[in-house]
């Protein structure tokens, strides 16, 4: 096992970030290492559309385009590439990939990881993929692959296989796979981690182009997350902390190599743009693979009314009874009105006088949502309420996706790493494994002494970050220092939670506290509805839901403020 640091960055944080991170990155500063992240749910069922399209296609054509300018340069510098850009294809990714490496002449040797696609174990599924660990990477990695191509596997799992291969970790190294994880998703979402939407961003240096993290991660486990010298933003433990806290949920972040636990990970500055992360413990994985399953769930569209100056309720009510009446005959399986007050009393400009009307339907029919839909509105254009116009004309219908997790026993994937040789190395699965259980609940800080209190918004104390799980949501909410934490601790509970966030007033909010981080973590299931492709809410990955909580107003003490 070597005691040299790995020095992890990455390039990609979603399906269409910036294309010349990767120059960046390479040009930069030293790296071993370089990982590229492209899936989410919605870009699985993305890619599952082109492929429909296409049998070849499936996997993000925009890594290619990356090699193009780069692959010569990662070669010269021997840093290795590690991607999950194959999506649904990842074979046909890797082929690809050596088909450019012999136009471009440059001697590298690429493999890839297979196992994942069960789509035929789903039918009506356009797209069913188990979330596989980093250990096929690591063989690919051992076997001297410069590139390494997968399709579904867990974001982390493009850092931790990259380390199990370096330092010789096995799969009962659990607490060294743990470090990993959480090194992985702090890096796994590019420059979220350093000052990319974050929530004291007026502070976070200059912004206009933040630099992409990377992370020295050690023999035992523990990490540094820095960035490049000269690059914008910053790394400091609120933009780490930030990103630990991001589409996770209570102490234990499952995974397939390992379960993580959130609740023993310990961060503090390690110097400027430099945070280290220690003492993270780790559990058996759980004895189920997560699949993530993407089906066709009908057609939707929309028209969106814009309703100007006086009497705006009034005109809201006029057109949704005449759209009401004229989808009679015929109506949407789903129809959701949405009424959003831009408008401003004595108004300089039109625009700021208006008021928006949305109206969106849903239908296994796509005529239900189409011709229906956009003749209806536009037989009003004469015969509705006074300055009657819309955004624009509604279209066909669209198709939309629903998404769902499944979980099936690890030893029914057929994990293989297909070196850069052709050979084919089956990746067992974990021999230990442990079933989740909840977390006893910590104990909370001692609250603030009494004293006076001003109505002000939450933000002024606490940062958030938000996002989607399927149809859930999660919100973390965490305190800049120990008094903010004493009094965010006892006053933002789940109940409060709810009365701060209406839409989630009558769903389920688990609250989970996580101490080392001076947070508290929630989980809103189901309100995202059939998840982001269904397109359900206005902000469909909830990724503003933590900064509607930060400008909601709470009584705060003075102390604080």
């Amino acid at each position: 096992m070597t005691a040299t640091p790995l020095r992890i960055g990455n390039f990609s944080g979603f399906y269409g970030d910036r294309l010349d991170a990767l120059r960046e990155m390479l040009t930069g500063g030293g790296t071993d290492v370089l990982t590229g992240d492209y899936l989410a749910e919605l870009t699985m069922l993305i890619l599952a559309r082109d492929r429909l399209k296409d049998p070849g296609a499936g996997y993000a054509r925009t890594f290619l385009r990356q090699l193009e300018d780069c692959l010569g340069l990662a070669h010269e510098r021997g840093v290795r590439l590690v991607t999950n850009a194959g999506g649904l294809n990842p074979a046909g990714l890797a082929d690809a990939v050596r088909q450019l490496a012999g136009r471009l002449g440059i001697p590298v040797r690429v493999a890839h990881v297979e196992g994942d696609d069960l789509t035929a174990r789903y039918p009506g599924s356009l797209a069913a993929h188990a979330y596989l660990g980093g250990f096929g990477i690591a063989a690919c990695l051992r076997a001297g692959a410069d590139v390494v191509v997968t399709g579904r596997v867990t974001d982390a799992a493009l850092v931790t296989g990259p380390a199990a291969a370096h330092f010789g970790w096995s799969a009962t190294d659990h607490d060294r796979l743990a470090g990993a994880v959480v090194a992985g998703h702090v890096l796994e979402c590019g420059t979220q981690a350093t000052g990319g939407n974050y929530a004291f961003f007026r502070g976070a240096g200059d912004l206009r182009r933040p630099g992409f993290p990377l992370a020295e991660i050690h023999a035992d486990g523990s990490s540094v997350v820095t960035k490049h010298p000269g690059t914008g933003g910053l790394v400091d433990t609120g933009t780490v902390t930030a990103q630990l806290l991001y589409e996770t949920a209570g102490a234990r972040y499952a995974g397939p190599d390992v379960t993580a636990r959130l609740d023993t990970v310990r961060i503090g500055p390690d110097g400027t743009d430099r945070v280290r992360i220690e003492g993270v413990r780790g559990e058996a994985p759980p004895p189920g693979l997560k699949v993530g399953v993407n089906r066709l769930g009908g057609f939707r569209n929309e028209v969106v009314f814009v309703l100007t100056g006086l009497d705006i309720e009034a005109k809201a009510a006029l057109v949704r009874e005449q759209m009401t009446d004229a989808l009679a005959k015929s109506p949407p399986a789903q129809a959701r009105w949405e009424l959003i007050r831009t408008d401003r009393p004595d108004a300089a400009t039109e625009e700021t006088a208006s008021a928006l009307l949305r109206l969106v339907v849903r239908d296994p029919e796509r005529e239900a949502v189409g011709r229906a839909l956009s003749g209806a509105a536009v037989e009003l254009a004469l015969a509705s309420y006074p300055g009657f116009h819309v955004l624009a004309p509604p279209g066909k219908g669209s198709p939309y996706g629903v998404f769902e997790d499944a979980y099936v026993p690890h030893g029914e994937v057929d994990h293989v790493a297909v070196l850069h040789d052709g050979r084919r190395v089956p990746v067992p699965p974990p021999q230990d494994t442990a079933v989740l259980t909840d977390v006893p609940e910590p104990p909370l800080p001692e609250p603030l002494p009494p004293g006076p209190v001003r109505r002000a918004p939450l933000g002024l104390v606490a940062g958030a970050r938000s996002g989607d799980k399927g149809g859930d949501a999660n919100v973390g909410v965490w305190a800049r220092d120990d008094r903010a934490w004493r009094w965010l601790a006892h006053e933002l509970t789940a109940e409060r939670f709810r009365q701060l966030i209406p839409e989630a007033a009558a769903l389920p909010v688990t609250r989970h506290v996580l101490p080392n981080l001076r947070a508290v973590n929630f989980v809103v299931e189901g309100i995202l509805g059939e998840g982001v492709a269904a397109q359900a809410r206005f902000d469909p990955q909830a990724k503003a839901l933590g900064e509607w909580l930060r400008s909601r107003h709470l009584d705060i003490p003075e102390a604080l403020l």
